[in-house]
């Protein structure tokens, strides 16, 4: 099991997630109330689940692809931090993860 920690754009609001290996990010965030919409059902036409690993924790996870590469680049405000939550398949090795919402997500919690 891996301990998620999901954080708002601002900083202020944090909801914490357990997962399993082989959950995809995307799955985890959408069933704890995360603002990610991922309506491309994980077929990377779109940007809608893009989230920023906070810290160390981009390196925890595998490089992403060169299709994930290129759709980031439609993704505002995205950064060397940045990963499509679609396209992030947690596995037996990652123990946590944090992740901030960027700004160009409506935040619906409040």
């Amino acid at each position: 099991m891996a301990r998620i920690r999901f954080i708002s754009a601002d900083g202020s609001q944090e909801a914490i997630a357990e997962s399993k290996p082989g959950d995809r990010l995307l799955d985890v965030a959408q069933a704890h109330g995360m603002p990610l919409e991922g309506t491309c059902e994980g077929a990377m036409a779109c940007s809608t689940c893009h989230v920023y690993l906070v810290g160390g924790d981009v390196e925890k996870l595998p490089a992403p692809i060169e299709e994930e590469e290129d759709m980031l680049d439609f993704a505002a405000g995205a950064n060397r931090q940045s990963r499509l939550a679609c396209q992030v398949k947690l596995t037996a090795d990652i123990h946590s993860l944090d992740v901030r919402m960027p700004r160009s997500v409506v935040d619906n919690s409040r």
